[in-house]
Formats: structure tokens, C-alpha cells, sequence
């Protein structure tokens, strides 16, 4: 018996069709603030990633341009 993968989470509706190479100044902003608010409430870099349609790089970046201080890798999710 395999073990069940992981549910793949659904692109919010307000970033979909957001993922281009010009984003408006308003999109980018959304797009950092949700990132910091919801990394900082224990969703992982993947989650963000599927939730926002990025690659976790962008993630990554939109993260360090919002200046918030990354968990380290295989870190147990912070409790608010």
C-alpha cells in the first residue's frame, strides 16, 4: 500500500494570473505582505509557492525583500 502524498493546495484567486514578469508596484506589494503575514503564521515556503503560483525562489526573494528572518530548513513551524 503507497504511502497518500500530500493534498495540493488551490492558486488563491487573487493571484492567479499574477505570475509575470511585470507586476504591477500594487500585485508586488500584495504579493510580499501575504508572503511575510502568512510565513510568520507557520505556512511553509512550498505552501506559498502553490498558493500564490511563484517558485519557491520567488518566495524566497519576495521574503527577503519584505525582510523577514527565514526558519531553517527542516525547522519545526513557528507557533505565531
Amino acid at each position: 500500500m503507497p504511502y497518500p502524498g500530500r493534498p495540493v493546495l488551490e492558486v488563491l484567486p487573487e493571484f492567479a494570473g499574477t505570475a509575470v514578469s511585470r507586476q504591477t508596484p500594487e500585485q508586488r506589494a500584495r504579493l510580499l505582505a501575504f508572503c511575510a503575514e502568512q510565513y510568520a503564521d507557520g505556512r511553509s515556503i512550498h505552501e506559498l509557492a502553490e498558493l500564490t503560483r511563484r517558485t519557491q525562489s520567488a518566495v524566497r526573494r519576495a521574503l527577503d525583500q519584505a525582510g523577514v528572518k527565514r526558519r531553517g530548513r527542516g525547522a519545526p513551524r513557528s507557533q505565531g
